[in-house]
């Protein structure tokens, strides 16, 4: 059943109380609400008798409850599918599998989809690993482009590497789950050796190409028109990076200097983050040539912009 953009929620719903957005597709959040999960984790329930979950989120028996309890009469969960390695995202998807007997199905483990620059970043000790869930491992890989039927409809596996190596978006008639890739609150995170921003900007590109979608994000109310958030995610990275070179060519050498100069006005608490996000530009950056670092990129590497 298509969903009405009109009926679609704009604010939180009860955390553990199944939300109906059509026929065969429901919401269930998961109670961790945070400044980088916003309301909480978005759990997708699709189909009806044999359902599909999407993103059973933190390692919360509660959360499993809930979504236990929002199958009805004879329902039973048939497949999990996990968009990232995460800890908001894949640990309750072994506990959900204990319970049911359900497959975990996901593009791979939590390293598998890195770029073999960030996999030789990874050894120079550059931070990051935030909220990584190491122990994630699918029962079963789901490759790039497969696609599976859902109650007679076809959802399609997307890898969109960025935010994180193994993320996948799952496309179902016009419907993108697109787990934190892209969400309408806040930009993604893109934080090295786990997020690349090549990747990401690659992925946004592909996601573009699908044509209008209503996005049903890992975090936060839906986008109805999906298709130009993912633009304006665009945009915004694009005007980032320009903020950042126009500070390199004025004497910011390093990453952290950078930070303090472009995020003026963040709250402090999310400067960390900033700061990774930083850290991703500049590695894109001097990838690309249009900077020239002194070393392997790091946050006090010393930058300054390419000649000629």
């Amino acid at each position: 059943m298509p969903i009405d953009p009109d009926a679609l929620p704009h604010s939180a719903p009860r955390p553990g109380q199944p939300l109906a957005l059509a026929e065969d597709l429901r919401l269930v959040l998961a109670p961790n609400a945070s400044p980088m999960t916003h309301w909480g984790t978005n759990t997708w329930l699709l189909g009806t008798g044999a359902v599909t979950v999407i993103d059973p989120g933190p390692d919360d028996r509660s959360h499993i409850a809930a979504i236990l309890a929002a199958l009805t009469g004879a329902e039973h969960v048939a497949q999990i599918l996990v968009t990232h390695a995460h800890v908001d995202h894949s640990p309750g998807a072994r506990l959900l599998a204990a319970e049911t007997g359900a497959p975990i199905l996901a593009y791979g483990d939590a390293r598998a989809g890195r770029s073999g620059r960030m996999a030789s970043l990874a050894g120079l000790r550059i931070g990051g690993g935030e909220g990584v869930d190491t122990a994630f491992a699918p029962d079963r890989p789901l490759a790039d482009d497969e696609e599976l039927d859902i109650g007679g409809r076809t959802l399609r596996a997307l890898h969109t590497p960025g935010h994180f190596g193994n993320h996948m978006c799952f496309l179902w008639d016009g419907l993108l789950f697109s787990g934190d890739h892209v969400m309408g609150w806040a930009p993604s995170l893109v934080s090295p050796p786990d997020g690349d921003l090549t990747d990401f900007m690659a992925s946004l590109r592909r996601l573009q190409s699908l044509g209008p979608v209503i996005l049903l994000p890992g975090h936060g109310a839906p986008v109805a028109n999906g298709l130009a958030r993912i633009a304006e995610l665009y945009a915004h990275r694009l005007r980032r990076e320009s903020a950042i070179r126009a500070a390199i060519a004025a004497g910011a050498d390093t990453v952290t200097a950078i930070t303090r100069t472009v995020y003026v006005d963040v709250d402090p608490a999310l400067l960390p983050a900033a700061e990774r996000n930083v850290l991703a530009h500049v590695i894109d950056l001097e990838a690309r040539g249009l900077i020239v670092a002194d070393g392997p990129v790091q946050l006090q590497t010393r930058l300054q912009p390419a000649r000629g």
